[in-house]
């Protein structure tokens, strides 16, 4: 899983350190690419020499961005051929019901709350590590192996 790419769309610097710990706290080893804004998102994903950029195996995605907000890159990413299966999970503060409900209705694959307590946090990426990196299967024609 090392040669994987895990995309880490975080606006918040605090936050992504955080994150960033926490998988190498729990031997998560993929490389992670930080994006800072959507825009960035949409140009790695969709911009002049896009298709030479590999499909990360993961987009961990703030809704809370700066340029393009995480829901409308949702909708982006799930309305493309290329990236419309690339697994998106919400990782985000937000305790705003409405705000799970569209992230589900647009095709995000989960909704984590980023907890505030640092052991939570570093239990809630174990999990997300295990079940995203190593059970989750992916078709074939998805992979960019």
């Amino acid at each position: 899983m090392k040669d994987k790419i895990i995309l880490l769309v975080e606006d918040n610097l605090d936050d992504e350190a955080l994150t960033l710990q926490a998988l190498k706290n729990n031997k998560i080893s993929n490389v992670v690419k930080v994006m800072r804004d959507g825009q960035q998102v949409l140009d790695y994903f969709f911009g002049e020499g896009a298709s030479a950029n590999p499909l990360p195996i993961l987009v961990l995605l703030d809704l809370k961005l700066s340029k393009v907000d995480g829901l409308e890159l949702l909708r982006r990413i799930r309305a493309d051929e290329r990236t419309c299966m690339q697994p998106v999970i919400i990782l985000s503060s937000s305790n705003e019901e409405h705000d799970m409900v569209n992230a589900y209705r647009i095709g995000a694959n989960s909704y984590i709350r980023k907890p505030v307590d640092f052991n939570q946090f570093m239990e809630a990426i174990r999990q997300l590590g295990l079940y995203w990196l190593i059970l989750n299967e992916q078709p074939l024609s998805f992979r960019s192996d």
